[in-house]
């Protein structure tokens, strides 16, 4: 079967991991959102147009990261790879904490499961698993391919996933910074091993997070403390721990989104959020945007355009 002439629309969410004490486990999409069109074109190769975030930085060839996620996808069902032009619109900052590399790559993903329906169908496990070799683990990939608050391990079948509806009362507020992180950085600054009073200490606060998300939002302060790997980070991104610490002291929910910078605060109520960012507003010598927003229930989706006749 041909693909010219194949178009397909992709959006996906912003997600944010971790959250606290689930270190490469939790991961929370949130109702901001990348766009992407692609459609295949006679000529091999493919160009990309990027407009918002990313615009004159990102690569605009076949090295770009979305496109390699779909010749991903392509070459895993073993499909030979199209000519390709990619329109991408992106909102979710890069650098910052709130699955950028993730957003990227599910989108390529996606994008080459609409092109490939009716020839090869990919389902959930398999869009998972091709999302998690790209990305190196499943704890952002995971909340933006299927929404809401994920649960994400690894088993010898492969990337596994459970998710959840979050409480209707949770309200997230992220706290972006200018500075940039980079995720491997995050990373290295963490040890290879934790004391055994540590591990069991996020081991009760991760279980008492998801119930305090799904059922009990009461508790988020609580159960948002963690000892795995914010404390190790701190000294690579000292306002973020500052601001954190300070929320935190004032009843906050506030922890580091994914690897940082950004802020995540899990408010219980509305006006909680308001609060939180008046205070950062008022104790930040350096400016942070504050984005508002809720929780994404449906995760990426994909919208394939008919074939215009010839």
């Amino acid at each position: 079967m041909s693909l010219a002439g194949r178009s397909v629309t992709v959006k996906v969410p912003a997600t944010t991991a971790n959250l606290g004490p689930g270190f490469d486990t939790l991961g929370l999409a949130l109702a901001l959102y990348d766009e992407l069109t692609v459609t295949v074109r006679e000529q091999p190769g493919a160009t990309v147009q990027v407009t918002g975030v990313g615009e004159g930085e990102v690569p605009t060839d076949e090295s770009n990261l979305v496109v390699r996620a779909i010749a991903h996808a392509f070459a895993a069902y073993d499909q030979p790879l199209p000519g390709l032009d990619l329109v991408a619109h992106n909102v979710i900052p890069h650098g910052r904490g709130l699955g950028s590399s993730g957003a990227a790559i599910v989108s390529g993903i996606m994008a080459a499961k609409g092109l490939l329906e009716g020839i090869v169908e990919i389902d959930a496990l398999g869009l998972l698993a091709l999302a998690t070799e790209m990305e190196g683990h499943p704890d952002n990939v995971a909340p933006c391919l299927f929404g809401g608050l994920t649960i994400a391990w690894v088993t010898a079948e492969g990337p596994q996933f459970k998710k959840l509806i979050v409480h209707r009362g949770v309200s997230p507020l992220v706290l972006v910074p200018q500075a940039t992180m980079s995720t491997a950085l995050a990373r290295s600054l963490q040890p290879e091993s934790v004391p055994h009073a540590d591990a069991i200490f996020n081991v009760s606060r991760s279980t008492l997070l998801i119930a305090a998300l799904i059922q009990s939002p009461e508790l988020l302060l609580a159960a948002t403390e963690d000892r795995l790997h914010q404390n190790y980070r701190a000294e690579a991104m000292p306002d973020t721990s500052r601001l954190i610490g300070l929320l935190r002291e004032q009843g906050f929910p506030a922890v580091v989104s994914g690897a940082g910078p950004s802020i995540l605060v899990l408010c219980s109520d509305p006006a909680q959020r308001l609060a939180a960012v008046e205070l950062v507003e008022s104790e930040s010598a350096t400016p942070w945007k504050s984005l508002v927003l809720a929780v994404d229930f449906k995760g990426a989706t994909v919208v394939t355009h008919p074939v215009e006749a010839a």
